[in-house]
């Protein structure tokens, strides 16, 4: 009995609706099923039905003739099927693989993937070479068989603590109660990572239709000649969960860090503590906002003197930066929202942080800071001395108030005040009798190097960066212009005074300072101009060199006791404008004189490394011939001579033995004195000859 048509057509429909949605057993046993109901050629007529091997439904109806036990949910053949496992077959695979992947202290110093990305294509390459074949999935499904999975590092180590850490964490908790128990304001405050503007990669994903990514450059280092530049300082006031972000153009400096703050009093902290009269400030131990910054602490005073605030600050313990709360209640919620999304321009970061918002109620505002901020000012220690800074019990270098001006105490300088003051101390230092030329030459001689100035800047820029173009804003952001630095380096080569009270005069590091002096004397050697130095250095203190410049007699400086009262017509022989044309006629033939006698000790040019500075010693060219003209008089024994000019017996004598040839050659005849002093104290002793407050002073 043949079967019928519809028979096979009703086969095809069932088929075609219940074998897509079976495994490959029930799809065998669903078909041997129908082969067993439709007898003799039935195990054809499925096969062919279904696209599948006659032996398949074959075995299918063997397995339904056996009467096996169903297998286990989720299995698909009984076990035991298929070639064995890579382990079972090389049993040490297990072991070499472990060998490779345990930690660097457990496992072998020499394995060649010690310092290599353990990928499993490495691991499986490495297995290979030491005869353990295998492939890299299998690789991956041992690992996790062995309890591996992929991880990153975790930030969780601290290393060595300071020993006041917690005592820290807690004092700060005291203070933040404190403060917020009388309504009186708190903020934690930092400053983010400076940002480039412009279309450059940003870690994190976005939202954006499949295929179609934000292009940006390819490299994050470079965005243009004159990019501009973002630097984000936050200001988050703990008690109302309200953040405030100054969006700054230029350095992170203390100036900028406190200017923040400023800004955010003004805009709200202000009205939103309208009857404040003390201010919590925490921060981290480093950056803008460090405990060891000078200048963070007087623009802090000049701060508190402006608003009448009582300012404490306290800091954390250096390497916990991450309590800060800014950093996980703004900057991280900030970081979020702009993740994936290039900062194109400066208003593109103000709207994207001023719309970051958490389910907690964070409301953030943020303004844009155009100002200057320059780096390498300096506030010497008298004047941090000067500052309302107690010191607290607890830890004083973390902790400690500002208290705001009152009464007829000065209030501290600000960074403005710093500025006019540095201005007016550049037009003090131009005064010719300090730089020896009039207005005209000064300003012919800064014309002549600025060009020259200004191809040096910019290589020491390519040095610095190694060579790369990278991005800069393209504006001058330094304390001394090039006219400036100019200015500076004939005042320092005049040997007026050094650079300490140069650096005091204009608020300037020594770092500044110096390598704007030994920038400025490269060119000046370059271009064949000599400075001739004043005949003594008068002045080591910076009041006495304002003194000098300022009062209505120039020619008469406050009494000091140093080496200018030596130069006494009493003790010299001669007054002293005569002993001032001898010191300058003597100084240019002594000095090619001792450079020649150098040339032949070193047996040729000036080897590398010698020092360049105008005040190598602690005598002078100027003062070594008055010492030679002093001891040719006879005022005093050399030991005497020796602890007036504050050097030992044989610098001092070795500096005699190279003058006395030059005196001999160039100078006048020396008369021994009448009167011979016995001690430096008896010399120096005011006579009616010598006024005891004022002198006469010749540059």
């Amino acid at each position: 009995m043949g079967i019928s048509d519809e028979t096979r057509v009703q086969l095809t429909q069932r088929f075609a609706v219940l074998l897509p949605h079976l495994n490959e057993r029930q799809r065998r046993l669903a078909m041997a099923t129908e082969a067993r109901l439709l007898g003799h050629g039935g195990v054809r007529l499925v096969a062919r039905t279904a696209g599948a091997s006659e032996t398949t439904v074959r075995k299918g109806v063997f397995e339904l003739e056996a009467g096996g036990e169903p297998l286990p949910e989720g299995r698909a053949r009984r076990p035991g099927g298929g070639r064995l496992r890579a382990e079972a077959v090389d049993p040490d695979l297990v072991t070499a693989l472990l060998r490779l992947v345990e930690p660097d202290e457990r496992g072998d110093p020499m394995s060649p993937l010690r310092w290599t990305t353990k990928s499993l294509r490495h691991l499986a390459a490495e297995l290979s070479r030491q005869g353990h074949r295998v492939t890299a999935p299998t690789v991956g499904r041992l690992l996790k068989d062995s309890g591996f999975s992929l991880q990153g590092t975790a930030k969780t180590l601290e290393g060595a603590q300071h020993p006041d850490r917690d005592a820290q964490f807690r004092y700060i908790n005291e203070q933040v109660k404190d403060h917020q128990a009388a309504g009186q304001p708190v903020i934690s405050v930092d400053s983010k990572k400076k940002e480039q503007v412009g279309i450059l990669p940003m870690a994190g994903q976005e939202w954006r239709p499949k295929g179609d990514p934000v292009k940006v450059e390819d490299h994050s280092f470079f965005a243009g000649p004159h990019v501009e530049t973002a630097v984000p300082y936050g200001i988050y006031d703990m008690t109302a969960n309200t953040g405030w972000v100054n969006v700054g153009v230029d350095h992170d400096t203390s100036a900028f860090a406190v200017a923040s703050i400023r800004r955010w009093w003004q805009a709200r902290g202000s009205s939103d503590y309208p009857q404040a009269t003390r201010l919590l400030i925490t921060a981290d131990a480093g950056g803008s906002n460090s405990y060891r910054y000078r200048l963070w602490k007087a623009e802090l005073a000049a701060f508190a003197a402006e608003t009448g605030l009582t300012v404490t600050v306290c800091h954390f313990p250096p390497g916990t930066s991450k309590w800060n709360k800014i950093e996980h209640r703004l900057f991280s919620h900030i970081t979020m929202n702009w993740r994936g999304r290039p900062l194109t321009s400066h208003e593109v970061i103000l709207n994207t942080i001023a719309a970051t918002t958490t389910t907690t109620g964070l409301k953030v505002e943020t303004a844009l800071d155009p100002g200057t901020y320059p780096t390498g000012v300096q506030v010497s220690r008298e004047q941090l001395q000067a500052l309302p800074i107690t010191a607290h019990d607890r830890h004083g270098k973390w902790n400690y108030t500002i208290a705001s001006a009152a009464g007829d105490t000065p209030a501290p300088q600000g960074a403005d005040e710093r500025t006019v003051a540095r201005i007016l101390a550049l037009r003090m230092l131009a005064d010719p009798r300090l730089t020896g030329m009039t207005d005209t030459e000064l300003g012919a001689l800064q014309a002549q190097l600025a060009p020259d100035q200004e191809a040096r800047r910019e290589q020491r820029r390519y040095v610095l960066r190694g060579g790369r173009r990278v991005a800069t804003t393209g504006r001058n952001r330094s304390l001394l212009s090039n006219a400036d630095e100019t200015l500076v380096t004939l005042v320092y080569l005049r040997q007026v005074c050094p650079q300490k009270v140069l650096c005091d005069l204009l608020g300037i590091n020594p770092v500044t300072i110096g390598q704007a002096i030994k920038a400025t004397r490269q060119l000046l050697d370059e271009q064949k101009i000599s400075i001739t130095p004043t005949v003594v250095r008068y002045f080591t203190r910076a009041k006495d060199l304002e003194a000098f410049i300022t009062q209505s007699d120039p020619e008469q400086v406050p009494m000091e006791p140093s080496r200018y009262a030596l130069t006494a017509p009493a003790l010299t022989g001669m007054n002293r404008k005569a002993l001032h044309a001898l010191l300058e006629e003597l100084v240019v033939p002594y000095a090619a004189a001792i450079e020649k006698r150098r040339y032949r000790h070193r047996g040729g040019e000036r080897r590398p490394g010698t020092r360049g500075g105008v005040f190598r010693q602690k005598i002078t060219d100027a003062d070594r011939i008055l010492a030679t003209i002093l001891y040719r008089r006879r005022i005093c024994a050399l030991e005497t001579l020796a602890e007036l000019f504050d050097v030992s017996r044989s610098t001092l004598w070795n500096a005699i033995n190279d003058v006395l040839p030059v005196l001999d050659a160039h100078g006048p005849a020396i008369t021994p004195a009448e009167h011979r002093y016995t001690t430096a104290a008896e010399l120096l002793a005011p006579t009616p000859a010598k006024n005891p407050r004022h002198h006469h002073v010749v540059l």
